[in-house]
């Protein structure tokens, strides 16, 4: 009877879910028609031309060596083969730094083509206006057809003042932008336009479908209501519509600047440096962002590198981050790291780097590398494509905004002060730890983003696709999901797949997938049913607003009353099964009802520990996905390894990195946190014969097999090539 009436639940749900025949459902025509998601010019051959290979553009702003003859010999010979100008100014100190950026033939960008403190506000006056941010009125400098003008003028001059310059490779509109101030809590609007608000809520809900919505909230509206509220009765509507409006109306004003640059210089990409972690506030929806940019350079926080990467066309983009010299191997590590991501160079923050006119010498340590990278690997990677393993992560913004609302119950009225959400927020560790339980596994992935999939559904190169703390879920982009797993796919959720709709407004039949799950999600459920009882969340992120920076196994243990399963990792559901596997259609559902959160701290440990992600990968494994190429015999000194692989002119490239934690901050970063620097042999071992393979660093041939020798040094890389396609 109860599985009788169980299946009955599951498809009264579908049926409420799918839109009655020959009716449109509004999001979905939302998505798949809106500005919000029209990609500008991002053409491969194109933006090839403009920027071929790795580059490092060192970011000035200490240097102390001039622009002549001699300067120009020490770049080039230590490997900075580009240069940055700043505001389109040619004249640096009286020199003509285009002149020198030209004779030595360095590919440069141009900074703040939009001027500064209107992309980017406030600054070091953010102090001064904390109350207006985190307010209801409008944004300080609003995004308007004013400012457009405004910054229009200055992008035209600017560009103009380097187009004679053949060497010119990107644009950057400005530094660290934001419509709110990074990506510190926002309750402002972002346009005094007020019928562009109400047109978009049209545009979304559909027309006869607008919720009736009373002036501009703020996260003070919703907090008291959180500790009472039933899952049927969470509503965040109107705020978490108010930060997607702000997003849309952000991003579609930067791809029409970039458009803009586009009609004055037709050969160079435009887009912005400074990038920040996805997050629910300053415009950091990448899904949207990244159909709206030509270049970009971000910082390495919140997986950002990864979901950049992912959602990068063809890695047509030349995508790069920034570099902050700390010390020679860690240096040297990011060179080879980010070659084996897809990065194609560095904006390197000039500081500390000369004594005087004279160069410091860590380098000569470093320079090879530089020049290695920039002669070698980098035009080896120009075009290359990244391969996966058939294992997609998704990407709901939705559910990370509805995450920040449930993180920031914890610090009650102080949430104001709220920042370093990709080492604190729920989203952000739930999707570091899958990302890292994939990467140790020896299994490649790419993020899909919702836009994606409801466009164009779940493509069939994916057999696995994980829904990390995807609370947050459309009609539409349900129905997506179960196409897939009714095709024949593997889907797994960690927890409370899709109990809340795409606006954060709680689901009263359960959960948009629980029939695919075969499970019912009690729509009656409060915080304290769920991880530790007083909060939506699993950890008091109050509580541990620092402990985070000692270790993540302090985060998780500080003021901790989560039950902890035989597993190691935490129940979500109190009282609900963990690791449930459901057949549904052709493929087969995984809801594992824990979090992954503590494999952070797992895999800091022993090898030993790290292998407890097997509770959650054993499923990617089910579904028919195995690691091809290992270092074989692998132990504690490997442990922490990492394989990438590329696609190019019918060959494929391997890397073997170090996958290390990774430090960062909204104004900067990406230095490994626990890098290993020995030297150690390794064999790797391939799932069968691959032919004419070749040593890329030694530039030397090593013939045919499933096993090759390599003396790694583990803060650098192992590359390697050969003919044809993996041997999957």
């Amino acid at each position: 009877m109860k599985l009788r009436a169980l299946v009955l639940a599951g498809a009264i749900a579908a049926a409420l879910a799918a839109p009655a025949a020959g009716e449109k459902d509004p999001y979905e025509e939302y998505v798949k028609n809106s500005k919000d998601f029209k990609p500008v010019k991002q053409d491969k051959d194109w933006a090839l031309k403009a920027w071929p290979s790795w580059t490092y553009m060192p970011w000035s702003y200490q240097w102390t060596i001039g622009y002549d003859d001699a300067s120009g010999k020490w770049s080039t010979d230590h490997g900075y083969n580009g240069a940055f100008l700043d505001h389109g100014q040619v004249a640096v100190g009286g020199v003509n730094k285009l002149n020198w950026i030209d004779k030595f033939k360095l590919r440069f960008y141009v900074d703040h083509i939009a001027g500064k403190y209107e992309l980017h506000l406030l600054g070091s006056k953010f102090k001064a206006h904390k109350r207006e941010v985190n307010g209801t009125g409008v944004r300080l400098k609003p995004v308007n057809a004013a400012m457009a003008q405004r910054l229009k003028k200055l992008i035209r001059r600017r560009v103009k003042n380097v187009m004679s310059s053949p060497n010119r490779a990107a644009y950057a509109l400005d530094d660290e932008i934001s419509w709110g101030h990074f990506v510190s809590p926002c309750m402002w609007q972002v346009t005094d336009d007020r019928s562009a608000y109400e047109e978009w809520l049209t545009e979304i809900h559909g027309a006869g479908n607008v919720p009736d919505r009373k002036g501009w909230i703020g996260y003070n509206s919703v907090l008291p209501k959180l500790s009472g509220w039933k899952i049927k009765e969470v509503d965040c509507g109107q705020l978490m519509d108010q930060w997607t409006f702000n997003d849309s109306h952000w991003n579609n004003f930067l791809g029409d600047l970039a458009e803009y640059s586009n009609s004055i210089d037709p050969a160079t990409p435009c887009g912005f440096v400074g990038g920040q972690s996805p997050n629910a506030f300053g415009g950091y929806d990448y899904a949207k962002l990244m159909r709206k940019v030509q270049f970009i350079e971000s910082y390495n926080i919140g997986g950002s590198q990864a979901v950049i990467r992912s959602f990068n066309p063809r890695n047509a983009l030349p995508t790069v981050t920034t570099h902050f010299h700390k010390r020679v191997p860690d240096t040297v590590w990011q060179v080879w790291y980010y070659l084996a991501h897809g990065n194609r160079g560095f904006i390197g923050w000039v500081q500390g780097w000369f004594d005087g006119r004279r160069p410091k010498a860590f380098h000569k340590g470093i320079g090879p590398h530089y020049v290695e990278a920039n002669e070698e690997i980098g035009p080896l990677m120009t075009g290359a494509e990244w391969i996966h393993d058939g294992v997609a992560i998704y990407y709901s913004q939705a559910s990370i905004q509805l995450g920040w609302i449930f993180d920031a119950q914890a610090h009650g009225t102080t949430w104001v002060n709220r920042n370093d959400d990709h080492r604190l927020g729920s989203s952000h560790n739930v999707r570091h730890a899958w990302e890292n339980m994939l990467r140790d596994e020896g299994l490649q992935y790419n993020f899909i983003s919702y836009a994606d999939v409801i466009q164009k559904g779940i493509p069939s190169e994916y057999k696995v696709l994980i829904l990390p703390a995807t609370i947050c879920l459309s009609d539409v982009e349900a129905r997506r999901i179960k196409a897939f797993c009714r095709a024949g796919g593997t889907v797994i959720a960690d927890y409370m797949p899709g109990l809340w709709d795409q606006h954060g407004r709680g689901r009263a039949a359960g959960g948009a997938l629980d029939d695919m799950f075969g499970v019912k999600h009690d729509p009656n459920m409060q915080a304290r049913d769920i991880f530790g009882q007083r909060l939506w969340v699993e950890v008091d992120q109050d509580k541990n607003f620092s402990t985070w920076r000692k270790s993540y196994r302090e985060f998780l243990t500080n003021g901790n009353t989560c039950i902890k399963h035989a597993s190691g990792f935490n129940k979500a559901v109190r009282h609900a099964e963990v690791a449930k596997v459901n057949r549904y259609g052709k493929g087969k559902a995984v809801l594992m009802n824990l979090s992954p959160q503590w494999y952070n701290a797992y895999r800091q440990g022993k090898l030993a520990d790290a292998r407890k992600r097997e509770v959650f990968t054993k499923h990617v494994k089910d579904a028919g996905l195995e690691r091809w190429v290992k270092i074989n015999q692998a132990d504690e000194k490997t442990h922490g390894y990492e394989i990438t692989y590329w696609a190019k002119d019918g060959r494929t490239i391997v890397f073997v990195c170090f996958n290390p934690e990774i430090a960062g901050s909204a104004t900067g970063g990406g230095n490994a946190v626990g890098l290993k620097t020995a030297a150690v042999p390794i064999t790797l071992k391939f799932a069968r014969n691959v032919k004419d393979a070749r040593d890329e660093r030694l530039d030397k041939r090593i013939g045919a097999g499933d096993r090759f020798k390599f003396e790694w040094k583990m803060n650098e890389a192992v590359v390697m090539s050969f003919a044809g396609k993996p041997p999957k």
